[in-house]
């Protein structure tokens, strides 16, 4: 499937083969594509909760408004990212790039994240984002579909996986294979209402 197939048939599926197992070989792929996506300063602020005991999925169920994808699709990945990446051995993330690449963006990294916890928090949720939706489009190519999902007690699911202090949530999402489909598209706003010409 190419890409432009992908992101056209790529929907929000609620209703799962509970009996289909993904192979370890496809959860890997997935989450493998999931780490190409781009982050800010290539902090890579992701932390991917891939959830399969199903006691636990049934514990994220009641926390998530029942929706019966949380327990049915293959896999749960809560999608999850530390605050504070921008700080941890903060070379590492440049270890392969030339040495005055590395130092300027290593010794950039701190003045632009320190005392401004808003911007590492919005950093954080851009790169959940950008990863979640690669993980979708992945999972489409693969021959799977998906359900992104935000209608759920974040501080329960947090408590459940054990969410660490300087971690926050976004969606999680249910990969699996469907056994209806998508409903059809409710309706996409034209270009000329989202399209800005250089200004407002």
């Amino acid at each position: 499937m190419n890409t432009f197939e992908a992101i056209y048939s790529r929907r929000a599926l609620k209703h799962y083969d509970s009996n289909e197992v993904m192979p370890e070989e496809d959860l890997r792929k997935l989450l493998e594509a999931a780490v190409q996506s781009p982050t800010s300063f290539n902090i890579q602020h992701w932390r991917f909760v891939v959830v399969r005991d199903q006691e636990l999925r049934r514990q994220i169920r009641k926390a998530g408004n029942d929706q019966a994808q949380i327990t049915d699709a293959s896999v749960l990945i809560v999608m999850t990212a530390d605050v504070l990446a921008w700080k941890k051995e903060p070379q590492r993330y440049w270890r392969d790039a030339p040495p005055e690449v590395a130092k300027m963006l290593v010794d950039w990294m701190g003045p632009f994240h320190e005392g401004r916890e808003w911007l590492q928090r919005d950093e954080a949720m851009r790169s959940i984002g950008m990863a979640s939706q690669t993980i979708m489009l992945a999972a489409k190519a693969l021959g799977y579909d998906s359900c992104p999902m935000i209608g759920f007690d974040l501080d329960k699911v947090a408590e459940l996986i054990r969410l660490p202090a300087d971690h926050v949530i976004g969606p999680m999402i249910a990969v699996g294979k469907a056994t209806k489909p998508a409903w059809p598209k409710p309706g996409q706003l034209p270009l000329e209402e989202v399209v800005i010409q250089e200004r407002f």
